[in-house]
Parts: structure tokens; C-alpha cells; sequence
């Protein structure tokens, strides 16, 4: 079990929960560390459902709008993606999140495809864990991860994920230290995702070499390690994931390629130039719409 943290973690921790839970309408994924409301629990309010503002609908479609004609994926897009981010059984407080988030074209640059086999890791209470069980299929599983003291502190949105699991049969709930997660995983993955959790990685004591190696491991040959987080600015490192909560994106292509894999490709369709990339993520000027590095590496073939 971790060690007691001081209440500006707390607070951290928080905001991260709630950033990947859809009944918050919060930051972009569970994994967003920190909390903009530090009186109230899971990102951004008490635990209450949060929706988006006018304010906050207005300045994502914005967003949204710079994005347009970034990646025309029209002609690419897999059926089996389109369907999942289209279904309409998905909560609204998801859909509302995807105009900043771009799951299908996510999902599309991850490569993932009909009977994947996915490790979700981080997952909250299952924004990206929904989209993906529908994309695979029947014949593809994904394990819908959250670490053993995420859970702990903050089991509300850790059971939505487990109620989740319950109703479908290609989810697995697999709550275990990150460094982990695979210990009871018996197949070859052929994805991994991590989104907007890396940066909590660098304080909350995780072992990151064994989190990576871990990572490494559980995939097939050829399998690809996705990670989003927000951009620091260049030359801080680590010196920003637990105030702003951002990282620098080379420190993260470093360690993961110290791993052992291969950086494989990078996507700017979650940028933003007009983020100084030196305030919080959870500044109303910038929240829900940082300058996010979005990074494909591969395992090696063998």
C-alpha cells in the first residue's frame, strides 16, 4: 500500500480520477492528476455529476473547429471504430467528452483492430474501456485496468468500471499496481493504452522501468504501446507532474524506449499552439484543451 500523501497530492489524486470518469464530464481521462476544485472529491466537484458548461461546450467546439481537416480519416476510419464511438447506448457525459478527445481517430492512429486484445491501462471508470470492448468485438477482450491504490482512494468511480466488466463478457476488471497489471493476463496483448496517467507515474512512486518492462512483456511482438499526456515545456523533465501536471514528452520517449521499444509514429491531432504549456491543466483558460503528444511505439518483431 502507498504511503500517506501530503493534501496537494490529494488533490492531485482527485483530479485524476475524475478526469477518466464520464459521470464528471472532467478532464480528458482519469489519469489527469490533478484537481481544480480542491474542497471536493473526483476531479473538478464533489463527486456530483459535472456536466459541461456552456461556457466549457462552447470553447471545445472551438476546439474542435481548429482540429476540422487535421486528419481526414473519412475513407480510413474501420467500420468497427466508427460503430463504437456512434453507439448510442454509450453514457451522454462520454459522448460529450469525445469532440476534445477524438477517440475514433485515437483508436484509428493506435492501429486497433477487430479481435484485439487490449490492457486499458488506468482506465477509471471506462471512457476508453466502452469504446474499445465494442471495437474489438466477440473475438478480442479488453483488461480494463485501475492501480490497487486508486481503487482504494477512490472506489466510486473504480466500481462503475467493475459494473462495466459485469455486463460485458470481453471485459476483464483488473485492479493491481501498475508495475502488475499483467500478473494474471495468460494471453499475448496486442495493445496497450495509457492515457493521461503518465505523469502520475513520476510521483506517485511508481517503478517506472518495471511499469514500462511490464508493458513490454505482456505484448505480442509487433504490439503497440499508446500513451497520451500533456506537454510540458521543453527542457523541465519531471519538474511539472505534480503542480501544472504535465510532462515533457522526451523524457517519456526516453524511458519507454529504454524499455526496449521501438517509437513508432506521433499524431498532433490532440495539439493545441495556444497553450503556453506552463499552467495548470486544470486553468479555466486551458481545461480539457491542452497541448497534449499522443505516441505509438511498437515491440519489436522477433
Amino acid at each position: 500500500m502507498r504511503q500517506m500523501i501530503s493534501a496537494t497530492t490529494a488533490i492531485a489524486l482527485v483530479a485524476a480520477m475524475t478526469a477518466a470518469m464520464p459521470a464528471m464530464a472532467q478532464d480528458d481521462s482519469m489519469a489527469d492528476g490533478a484537481m481544480q476544485h480542491d474542497t471536493q472529491m473526483h476531479h473538478d466537484t464533489d463527486m456530483s455529476h459535472d456536466m459541461h458548461s456552456e461556457q466549457d461546450m462552447h470553447a471545445e467546439h472551438e476546439m474542435h473547429d481548429q482540429h476540422d481537416g487535421m486528419m481526414d480519416h473519412a475513407d480510413a476510419m474501420p467500420q468497427s471504430i466508427e460503430d463504437a464511438v456512434s453507439d448510442e447506448t454509450r453514457p451522454e457525459e462520454d459522448r460529450l467528452l469525445d469532440v476534445n478527445r477524438h477517440p475514433a481517430e485515437v483508436l484509428l492512429f493506435a492501429g486497433l483492430e477487430h479481435g484485439w486484445r487490449v490492457a486499458d491501462l488506468t482506465a477509471g471508470s471506462g471512457y476508453y474501456t466502452r469504446v474499445l470492448s465494442t471495437a474489438v468485438g466477440a473475438e478480442g477482450h479488453v483488461y480494463a485496468h485501475n492501480p490497487s491504490w486508486i481503487a482504494e482512494r477512490f472506489p466510486e468511480p473504480n466500481a462503475a468500471l467493475g459494473m462495466l466488466a459485469d455486463d460485458r463478457a470481453n471485459v476483464t476488471h483488473v485492479v493491481a499496481p501498475i508495475e502488475t497489471f499483467a500478473a494474471d493476463i495468460d494471453e499475448p496483448l496486442d495493445g496497450v493504452m495509457m492515457v493521461l496517467f503518465y505523469h502520475d507515474t513520476a510521483w506517485d512512486e511508481t517503478d517506472r522501468d518495471a511499469m514500462n518492462r511490464a508493458v513490454y512483456d505482456a505484448l505480442r511482438p509487433g504490439g503497440v504501446y499508446l500513451v497520451i499526456d500533456h506537454h510540458a515545456p521543453e527542457g523541465s523533465g519531471l519538474e511539472h507532474v505534480n503542480t501544472t501536471h504535465r510532462i515533457e514528452a522526451s523524457v517519456v520517449r526516453a524511458e519507454i524506449e529504454a524499455a526496449g521499444f521501438v517509437f513508432d509514429g506521433e499524431s498532433d491531432m490532440l495539439a493545441n499552439p495556444d497553450d503556453p504549456r506552463d499552467i495548470s491543466v486544470f486553468d479555466d483558460s486551458i481545461r480539457r484543451m491542452t497541448d497534449r503528444f499522443v505516441y505509438r511505439f511498437r515491440k519489436p518483431e522477433m
